[in-house]
């Protein structure tokens, strides 16, 4: 279950999504918010969302500083690549090029693009 992540380097994401995805975790993201990189195990399959919880969408940079645009370009990519259909396209047009602060999204418009509800315990 993930739940309150602020999110993380790139890269240490990876390689977490990854090892889930390789050994067939479900991921269950609930709690109050899921913002930066941990906004990436939408991708996984399998992953539900709490309908409550806030996820926070900001493009790649370097502590907060704006990347060259070959850069810039090839994060973004790698990270859309983890987000489900139409959020992906969402992601490319609008949300990557917020770099200071964040683009606040409710789980509930996560589970209207596609991403199914977590069962309520």
């Amino acid at each position: 279950m993930v739940g309150s992540d602020r999110g993380g380097y790139l890269h240490d994401r990876l390689i977490e999504l990854e090892n889930l995805k390789r050994n067939g975790v479900l991921v269950e993201i609930r709690g109050r918010i899921c913002y930066s990189t941990c906004t990436m195990f939408l991708g996984l399959p399998g992953t539900c969302v709490d309908p409550d919880t806030t996820f926070g969408f900001h493009g790649p940079s370097q502590s907060g500083r704006r990347l060259a645009q070959e850069d810039f370009d090839y994060f973004s990519q790698i990270m859309a690549a983890y987000y489900p259909e139409p959020l992906k396209s969402w992601f490319m047009t609008k949300a990557r090029n917020r770099i200071n602060g964040l683009y606040k999204v409710k789980g509930r418009e996560i589970i209207q693009m596609g991403v199914p509800a977590c069962r309520t315990a």
